[in-house]
């Protein structure tokens, strides 16, 4: 159980202690406990004590990292169980297979996911490699993999096999997702020699618990758990538990990341699989593996990890600028909305499913939705007129037409006034109109 600034201040070598930055050591212990300051600050402490306390006081669910350089990835590090309580710390990250007879098509597919939206590079971060039983094959599959740019998780629970793997890709730092009750100790040491992190399974919870315990107790805490189980019930609940004793329970036993791999419980079904790695992202995959990726499913769950994981307090914004729909040119008219994302992506669908030509000039509004960026003054014909000043608009847009939001048809009159030059237009109040608005408007 995590310490209270009381219990700090019991061991605390001083009462009266300005070297640390403090007026007391109550006060210094206080700041410790909430998370404000580090002990280490106090230069009092004994490097057993500062060892101590810095265990005491560090989140329930430790922050691993796998991957290196550019392929880095940070899981876990969790402090509440749901999003409202607190922002969630690491993403999901996402997964897909591979092994010997579907590589070059498996690489193809997953290239084709791979985009930015909202300031996200959004793509499949890790590669699955399954071991089949062939260890020289599986060396040669590994290398192809560790070509691609991409983690690794190496799905091997031979010894022999994920040694020679490890032989040709440690430097990349892959999981060794290998672990068992049957093999713990052995997968513990090349784990170990190798500098990687290790992925432990288990045939339920408690055989889970007890090989994780047996790991922690000889020296090795730089561990994922795969909750993954016989049937989805089983994989589901495991998840959860696992989550819940180290979250809520504060059992630093279970306080490690958690690998779901869906393609083992969805019996070939990749549109079920879809669906439960939308549920796993929720609750509670720090990394989910699928058998595939298809950019049409990838869409919507990118969508949802990046709603999930991003500060509620602080809205998805796009940024600013011209963005040319349906082929435009200098020619074609004008469009403005606000840099809210949801109000982007709706308002970007319709416009190109009118199919017609124009400019859809996206103002900084604060990432607030058009009336409420009307309400805080964020959105208004002076923001409007500097965006099209500032980004030199009249001269990269010769046609000087600008259709803005229906629900501040307000701003037409004044707009006209600060844009002497252009025809000021207003589309409907909502979205779902403008394909109608568009195809029939005559300028």
């Amino acid at each position: 159980m995590a310490l209270k600034g009381l219990d700090i201040f019991k061991i605390s070598p001083k009462k009266n202690c300005k070297e640390c930055g403090s007026p007391t050591c109550m006060a210094f212990s206080m700041k410790v406990a909430q998370g404000a300051v580090s002990i280490d600050a106090c230069p009092y402490f004994s490097e057993e004590a500062k060892a101590k306390l810095n265990e005491a006081t560090a989140p329930a669910m430790k922050t691993i990292t796998v991957g290196a350089g550019e392929t880095e990835h940070k899981l876990g590090g969790e402090t509440v169980l749901f999003r409202h309580e607190k922002t969630f710390v690491n993403k999901t990250l996402y997964a897909v297979n591979v092994c010997e007879g579907c590589f070059d098509g498996k690489i193809d597919s997953i290239k084709k996911v791979d985009y930015e939206r909202i300031g996200e590079r959004e793509y499949v971060e890790f590669l699955n490699v399954q071991f089949t039983g062939d260890k020289d094959k599986y060396v040669d599959l590994v290398k192809k993999a560790k070509e691609q740019g991409r983690a690794l998780i190496l799905d091997c629970k031979d010894v022999d096999a994920a040694a020679a793997a490890l032989e040709v890709c440690a430097d990349c730092k892959p999981i060794l997702n290998g672990a068992t009750p049957d093999n713990y100790a052995a997968m513990c040491e090349l784990a170990t020699k190798c500098g990687v992190v290790l992925g432990v399974s288990a045939g339920d919870i408690d055989a889970l618990y007890d090989t994780v315990a047996a790991l922690e107790a000889a020296g090795n805490k730089n561990l994922v758990l795969d909750v993954t189980c016989a049937t989805i019930k089983d994989t589901f609940a495991t998840a959860v538990q696992v989550r819940r004793a180290a979250i809520k329970d504060t059992d630093r036993t279970f306080g490690y990341p958690s690998i779901v791999d869906v393609s083992k419980i969805c019996g070939g079904d990749t549109t079920l699989e879809g669906a439960l790695a939308s549920l796993f992202t929720m609750k509670y995959g720090s990394i989910i593996v699928m058998s595939e990726m298809k950019y049409s499913e990838a869409l919507a769950l990118y969508g949802l990890r990046q709603n999930i994981f991003t500060d509620p307090q602080k809205p998805m914004k796009v940024e600013p600028g011209i963005y040319p729909l349906n082929g435009a040119d200098e020619n074609a008219i004008c469009v403005t909305t606000v840099d809210f994302a949801l109000t982007y992506f709706v308002v970007s669908a319709e416009l190109e499913r009118s199919g017609v030509p124009l400019n859809l000039l996206i103002t900084d509004a604060g990432g607030y939705s058009v009336l409420t960026a009307w309400a805080a003054g964020k959105l208004s014909s002076g923001s409007i007129a500097k965006f099209i000043a500032e980004n030199d608009i009249e001269n990269k847009c010769k046609n000087h037409v600008l259709i803005i939001p229906g629900k501040v048809a307000v701003l037409k009159g004044e707009l006209e006034d600060k844009l002497p030059g252009w025809k000021i237009i207003t589309a409907p109040n909502e979205a779902v109109g403008l394909v109608k608005f568009l195809k029939e408007l005559n300028v």
